[in-house]
């Protein structure tokens, strides 16, 4: 059995680090989680000591499997789709799972203006207001995105694609953002929010993340963004 390390950042604010731990949880595997603090100097431009020690990119998250490094969240996802099949980490029906790979891609490299405007911050509940365009475009796309994958594909479960899969890994912290932000969104898609909200590996996350210090975040204004609701 090898053994699984997945180094993780902040857990309220880490949006990349709670996409792999969803994967591997509900692959089943065992694996350790290892916090490591991202708010220090080095911050994004990935340069802190702690981080370089366990990632040669120097950001994380990062999956040790013994002496093997695995450095990117959707690569991370794949491994664990891969050591266990029997999870379903991807849909079964070809032409489901051609999808499904396509809506994560577009979530691991689109969006930017939604993770700016819209930082992963579990613990606030704020509302945003005045958002540019194209941060709402993005909005009208994710909720578009989510209402026609549910319509297609997701008649077996409350996931996109049914049954909860890599998709739903990789949307789990958009749908905190938008309750965080109390973002408006058509029924479908809310549907859909509250049910990745509801999943048990997101509330386990959570519940992790409300254990730990609520110390604000000093290398970011993620604290302030939006005026609290």
């Amino acid at each position: 059995m090898s053994n699984l390390r997945l180094y993780v950042g902040n857990r309220n604010y880490s949006s990349w680090s709670l996409r792999p731990w969803l994967c591997l949880t509900w692959s089943g595997l065992a694996f350790d989680t290892v916090d490591v603090d991202l708010d220090q100097p080095g911050y994004g431009h990935g340069q802190i000591a702690d981080v370089l020690a366990v990632s040669p990119t120097g950001r994380i998250p990062a999956l040790h499997v013994d002496d093997l490094v695995i450095w990117d969240s959707l690569a991370i996802a794949e491994w664990a789709a891969e050591a266990a099949p029997a999870a379903g980490l991807w849909p079964t029906d070809p032409g489901a799972r051609a999808i499904a790979r396509a809506v994560t891609a577009e979530m691991h490299a689109g969006f930017a203006p939604v993770r700016r405007d819209l930082p992963m911050n579990l613990r606030r509940r704020a509302r945003a207001t005045d958002l540019p365009p194209e941060t709402r475009a993005d909005i009208a796309r994710i909720d578009a995105l989510w209402c026609d994958a549910r319509a297609r594909f997701g008649g077996a479960g409350p996931y996109l694609f049914g049954a909860r899969t890599i998709a739903d890994a990789f949307y789990a912290p958009v749908a905190t953002r938008f309750r965080t932000y109390a973002i408006e969104l058509s029924p479908s898609a809310a549907a859909y929010r509250d049910a990745l909200l509801a999943d048990d590996g997101v509330r386990a996350w959570e519940t992790s993340a409300a254990a730990q210090p609520a110390t604000p975040f000093s290398h970011s204004d993620v604290d302030t963004r939006h005026p609290d609701a």
